[in-house]
């Protein structure tokens, strides 16, 4: 439920029902750049336009209309230039928000699409037999809250990942593990293990004139499914589909399907013929190629001069099988922004094959380190393992300093949690299309705009509920319902802050239309602000019996919708920290 929109919806239908014109509607009526103005704002341009009167007469007009039909919701309207600004009754929002909050809990802020669609959303889409460093952790990241934001906007969102398990980089890997290292493999942690050797093999092959030549065959033998080498790759395969796994799991990330590269190559290749049959691919200088110019979309490989598949070759089967079997209405594929140019030639191949649905290519920027930018070939990167450790070690530490008592386990999984917070959070506050410079030191921070920011909100404000339930009891507490007066919350600091409450599904809404979880990062930094300047303000415990009662109930709200968005980022709330 929108509270907001409600209370909009119901200015524009008193005003167009007293002139018997449909001068405004909800959308209309904006929020003021400064909130000493008024909680709404009403420009009234295209009203005197439509009435053939000047602007100033028009914002006296509707002014009258509005304050002898009264409204519920309105307290006072000032005249500012051609501008109406409304100040909504402080009482009557915070029992709707507050209500609001209280009955719908974990789905307060959700929203009803005009338009359910099926949307899948393919991220994720890691290499085998390579290392999962931070730049894949924005990808999952994003994808993950994406999902989460759809699905508030009461989309059926479906999510999925698509691992490539067939790329030349395989064969590089199992030859430098084969050449190098087939007598280091671990007991464990073998998938990282494997994404050490191909970080290797980019320096061995170079050092190996025979490498590139041993390195082709070995692919086209793999491709082929028979001998030794296809017996390695499914074997090291697994390390690595077990290291992802393990990833998932640990950041909550959960997929209705898993599609891998191998299960499309041989459809692929049978497509490609097809599709060079019809005329729509064709041959040059032995390599197979979707001439894309007259599009101004250029020249796509399709299949290397000896006769290895590249990309496309399972890309276009798997989204002829997506788009059909799971009837979507939109596909969305979320991959970093350097491979936007093959994106808009898979889409024009696919259009060209007769798929009309929606397909959007979701991009996003480089995640680097302070020292520049991270490249798996030369090892210059972080991995997820490494960033964890060091981001738990870091997150013990500062927990240790707040809390000696706690006993060890107390504080290893607190640490943990706000480590994947940490992580989390960094690489979903800034839009997609900024670089991320991932700092560990700044990530951990308990202020300014972070996890640790927001968890420590959380707990704050989790404390006094706590101290407030010591002081009565459960009978009490029911009676304390019973009698809530909301014109208790009279303060400008509880306004400001019920009104952010009330523009919460507004902002769900928007990071949807958007595919921002930036959005929602920032409403939830912003609203802990609030809240701390609040609690820090007003003493809640020791306020008189009524205003304690609305006070408790007001931070309770807070908590609730700081729960809910910190959930669609994917983020667990710290009950203590």
């Amino acid at each position: 439920m929108n509270i907001l929109f409600e209370i909009k919806e119901s200015i524009a239908k008193s005003i167009n029902k007293n002139t018997n014109k449909s001068l405004i509607s909800a959308v209309d009526i904006m929020y003021p750049p400064n909130t000493n103005m008024g909680d709404l704002s009403l420009p009234c341009f295209n009203v005197a336009k439509m009435l053939g009167i000047q602007p100033h007469e028009a914002t006296l007009k509707i002014k009258e209309i509005l304050t002898h039909k009264k409204n519920k919701y309105i307290s006072t309207i000032q005249i500012a230039g051609p501008y109406l600004n409304i100040v909504i009754n402080q009482a009557t929002l915070a029992k709707e928000v507050l209500n609001a909050v209280t009955k719908k809990t974990n789905k307060y802020g959700q929203n009803k699409a005009e338009k359910k669609e099926r949307i899948m959303l393919e991220y994720s889409n890691a290499n085998t037999h390579k290392d999962y460093h931070i730049g894949h952790l924005r990808n999952v990241c994003f994808g993950d809250s994406a999902y989460r934001i759809l699905k508030a906007n009461g989309h059926k969102a479906i999510p999925v990942s698509y691992i490539n398990d067939f790329g030349i980089h395989v064969a590089k890997t199992l030859w430098c593990l084969n050449e190098y290292y087939k007598k280091e493999i671990p007991d464990n942690n073998k998938g990282e293990f494997l994404g050490k050797v191909y970080t290797e093999s980019a320096k061995k092959i170079e050092e190996t004139p025979t490498a590139k030549n041993i390195v082709s065959l070995m692919m086209k033998k793999i491709e082929s499914r028979t001998g030794e080498e296809y017996e390695l790759w499914q074997k090291t395969r697994t390390w690595s589909i077990d290291q992802f796994n393990k990833v998932y799991k640990e950041l909550g990330v959960k997929f209705d399907h898993i599609f891998y590269e191998s299960e499309f190559i041989e459809k692929g290749i049978k497509e490609v013929k097809k599709l060079k049959e019809d005329g729509i691919l064709s041959e040059s200088d032995g390599a197979i190629i979707a001439n894309l110019e007259k599009y101004d979309l250029g020249v796509l490989v399709i299949m290397r001069t000896d006769k290895t598949a590249l990309y496309p070759v399972a890309d276009i089967p798997l989204a002829i099988y997506k788009l059909t079997k799971f009837k979507l209405d939109k596909s969305i594929y979320i991959v970093d922004i350097r491979q936007g140019l093959y994106f808009k030639q898979l889409f024009k191949l696919l259009e060209l094959m007769g798929h009309k649905q929606d397909l959007v290519h979701l991009g996003y920027d480089f995640v680097k380190l302070p020292s520049g930018m991270m490249s798996s070939r030369s090892g210059n990167i972080i991995s997820y393992t490494e960033l964890k450790k060091e981001l738990i070690n870091a997150a013990r530490k500062e927990i240790i300093k707040r809390h000696e008592r706690w006993n060890s386990s107390k504080i290893e999984k607190t640490a943990k949690t706000l480590a994947i917070a940490s992580m989390k959070f960094e690489m979903l506050k800034v839009d997609s299309n900024q670089i991320i410079t991932f700092n560990i030191n700044t990530a951990l921070k308990f202020e300014g705009f972070t996890a640790g920011y927001i968890q420590y909100t959380y707990a704050r404000i989790n404390s006094i509920i706590n101290k407030y339930k010591l002081e009565i009891s459960e009978n009490e507490d029911m009676q304390a319902v019973k009698k809530l007066n909301y014109a208790k919350l009279e303060e400008s600091k509880e306004n400001e802050i019920i009104l952010k409450l009330a523009k919460y599904s507004e902002e769900v809404a928007r990071a949807g239309e958007r595919y921002s979880p930036n959005i929602i990062a920032k409403y939830l930094f912003e609203l802990s602000q609030l809240s701390n300047d609040y609690y820090h303000r007003i003493s809640i415990l020791k306020s008189d019996n009524e205003a304690k009662i609305a006070r408790i109930s007001l931070i309770i709200a807070i908590n609730q919708v700081i729960k809910n968005g910190l959930d669609l980022l994917g983020i667990e709330v710290l009950d203590e920290m």
